[in-house]
This record gives C-alpha cells, sequence and structure tokens, in this order.
C-alpha cells in the first residue's frame, strides 16, 4: 500500500502576522490532484453552502483574493483565490471527490487539526480569569508589535497619537489617559495590563485588524475607524462596551509578582 505522508498539508500551510494559519485555495488544488480550477471551484462552492447551514459566516472562512500571474512574454493576468481558514479546509475535503488518496487523507488531516483547535477552545474555557487575562494579554503584545511594525513602515513617528486614535475609536472618544483616570490607575501605569479578558479580546480585535496603511495621517483614521466599527460590532450584539467593563482588581504585573513569591516561597520550603 503506497503511504501518503500528511506534510504535504503542513507545507503549504501559511502563517500571518499574528500567527494565524491559513491556506491558499490554488496551493491545495494542486494538493488534492485536481487538474481544473472550474472543477475545484465547484467543490469550493459546495464547502460554502456547508459552512453557512452551520451558521458559520463565509467571509470568515473563505476570503477572496486575486493573485497576478505571468502568461508569457511577461503579460500578466489576475487569477481568483481564496484565502482559506482550517474549517473552510476541512469542509473543501469532506465535499471533495473521496475516491482521490490525498482527500481521503485531508479529511483525516483536516478533522484532526479541527478536534485539536476545539480541545485549546475547551482548556481555554477551563482556565480562570487571571490565567485567560495572562493569556490575552500576550497575544496583545505581540498584536501591538506587528502593528507599530506595520504603521513605522508607513511612516508612523508619534506612536503614541497613532494608538489613541484606535483607542478613541473604540472608547467612544477616551484616549489611553482618560482610561488609566477612569480606571483609577498610576501615572504611566499599563492600562492592558489593567484590563478584563473580555476588555483586552475587544483590543485584540482593534489591533489584529488595522492593515493596509500608507501614510501617518492615513494611519491614524484607519487605527480610528477601526477602533469605532469594533465598538459598533459590540454594540450591535448587545455586548458591553469597553469602558463600562469592570477594571480587574490587581494589574497583571502585580499577580506576576505574587507568582514569583509564592514559587520562591515553595522552593525554599522544598530546600528547607
Amino acid at each position: 500500500m503506497k503511504i501518503i505522508d500528511n506534510k504535504i498539508f503542513e507545507n503549504i500551510k501559511h502563517l500571518d502576522d499574528y500567527g494565524n494559519e491559513y491556506w491558499y485555495a490554488r496551493e491545495l488544488q494542486k494538493v488534492l490532484e485536481y487538474k481544473r480550477w472550474d472543477k475545484f471551484i465547484n467543490v469550493i462552492e459546495n464547502a460554502k453552502i456547508a459552512c453557512k447551514k452551520s451558521n458559520n459566516f463565509i467571509d470568515d472562512h473563505f476570503s477572496q483574493m486575486g493573485k497576478m500571474v505571468e502568461i508569457g512574454s511577461g503579460a500578466k493576468r489576475k487569477l481568483l483565490d481564496y484565502k482559506l481558514s482550517r474549517y473552510a479546509c476541512y469542509l473543501i475535503v469532506q465535499n471533495a471527490d473521496p475516491k482521490k488518496e490525498k482527500v481521503a487523507l485531508g479529511q483525516t488531516y483536516f478533522a484532526v487539526q479541527t478536534r485539536k483547535q476545539e480541545i485549546r477552545e475547551k482548556e481555554y474555557n477551563l482556565l480562570t480569569e487571571d490565567e485567560k487575562r495572562f493569556y490575552q494579554r500576550r497575544l496583545t503584545k505581540k498584536g501591538n508589535y506587528s502593528l507599530n511594525q506595520t504603521a513605522k513602515k508607513a511612516g508612523v513617528k508619534n506612536f503614541d497619537r497613532f494608538h489613541n486614535f484606535g483607542y478613541k475609536g473604540l472608547y467612544g472618544g477616551e484616549t489611553a489617559d482618560d482610561i488609566a483616570k477612569r480606571k483609577g490607575l498610576r501615572y504611566r501605569e499599563d492600562i492592558l495590563d489593567n484590563m478584563s479578558s473580555d476588555e483586552l479580546i475587544a483590543n485584540l480585535f482593534r489591533i489584529s485588524q488595522t492593515e493596509n496603511i500608507k501614510s501617518e495621517s492615513i494611519a491614524n483614521q484607519a487605527h480610528y475607524e477601526v477602533g469605532k466599527k469594533v465598538r459598533k460590532a459590540i454594540a450591535d450584539i448587545g455586548g458591553m462596551m469597553p469602558e463600562d467593563m469592570p477594571t480587574s482588581t490587581k494589574s497583571l504585573k502585580e499577580l506576576e509578582k505574587e507568582n514569583k513569591q509564592l514559587e520562591n516561597k515553595n522552593l525554599q520550603s522544598l530546600n528547607a
């Protein structure tokens, strides 16, 4: 029996600036041995129908895009492609031709990967609120680093002003200083270290959605508009506005200090 290594799906996996994985439909087509795009697009359309029937937003999993490819003599043309989530790939292989050996392999691979993600989400739900805060704070730090790199390339020099535009959009006009004062924080104390996990998630979404900036003025306005849209999305689903979310009793720096003291105390007890 011929053995096919499931690394073929790992080899075409991509990661964006925030560590999110995705696959390109054109690359998946080749791996699944569909020679014609018009045949494979039918599979994608059926997968999109399944996505909608499962009460998921199609655009969240099937992001349509175009690629410029050379067709000879230096000429180029635009080809339709999709940026696919893991779930989208799972639905595609479920709707593909099961007689194809690599399709059967893909069904196993993406089912296992989807299950692993479900387990990770279940584990997250079992975390305490403070553990969730540490987890989301690490993600916001990573997201802010990527956002700053993007802003820097766009010519942003005043980063405090840039980030305040994002806060003002999300918090209905409040700057970082306004948020700090409302929370009763000390001077220069990090506002993100004093947020609940839900408030951190709202900020992470604002951070991750700020893209396509080409100059400082455009960057500031784009950051504001993204923050405003996230605020509207929260309002549309009847969620709590970020400024109304409770301030955590202890900052993450305080908790880190307490955890370290406890670790040292336990270590001393073991060495006694």
